[in-house]
């Protein structure tokens, strides 16, 4: 008998320590920051990417270090495509988050860095534009920072730019457009 009556206040003291501690600890679904920390998970298919695929892997390890409301994973479905191909790097955004970047060799060839043409042209399919400062310190200035800059990291405006773009700001990019990387535009 006494086993019976220890089971029951075990089980009455359990209960009433879930009814206690769960609403402090859980969060409403509405609430701000549930809705600030909202992650969105964007996946790329890299596959044919050839030469360049752990450049692009290593690109989103970039991003996903630098933003915290978006996350990209390699994957099925793809919500972008990364392609090689022997022409000017370039990328189309067709939404936030979607699109192909074609990573391209004749500006590898020219002796541009890989990592940071594949963290520029991911940088086009979260929203930022071309921005040809020529800083290297300025992800979003591509070529025009020289052949000499190897930095793949986005700034802290950068930075913020994506994390607005992911809250639901107007991201300041042509949906649609190729950014097209020629070399009279020096611009990945």
């Amino acid at each position: 008998m006494s086993r019976v009556i220890r089971f029951g206040v075990a089980l009455i003291l359990g209960l009433a320590f879930l009814m206690t501690a769960t609403p402090a600890q859980a969060a409403p679904a509405h609430s701000a920051d549930a809705l600030t920390a909202a992650v969105r998970v964007l996946r790329y298919d890299a596959s044919r990417a050839a030469e360049f695929r752990s450049a692009v892997d290593q690109a989103a390890q970039i991003w996903n270090s630098s933003v915290s409301n978006v996350r990209l994973v390699a994957g099925s479905p793809a919500d972008f495509v990364v392609l090689a191909d022997n022409g000017w790097p370039r990328a189309q955004p067709t939404s936030l988050g979607r699109g192909t970047v074609w990573m391209g060799r004749q500006a590898t060839a020219e002796g541009h860095n890989p990592l940071r043409i594949a963290a520029h042209e991911i940088g086009h399919i979260l929203g930022l534009p071309d921005r040809r400062t020529g800083r290297c310190t300025d992800l979003m200035s591509g070529a025009s920072a020289g052949t000499s800059c190897t930095n793949p990291n986005p700034n802290a405006a950068e930075r913020a730019e994506v994390q607005r773009n992911f809250a639901g700001s107007t991201p300041a990019i042509d949906f649609g457009r190729i950014y097209a990387d020629i070399p009279e535009q020096a611009a990945f």
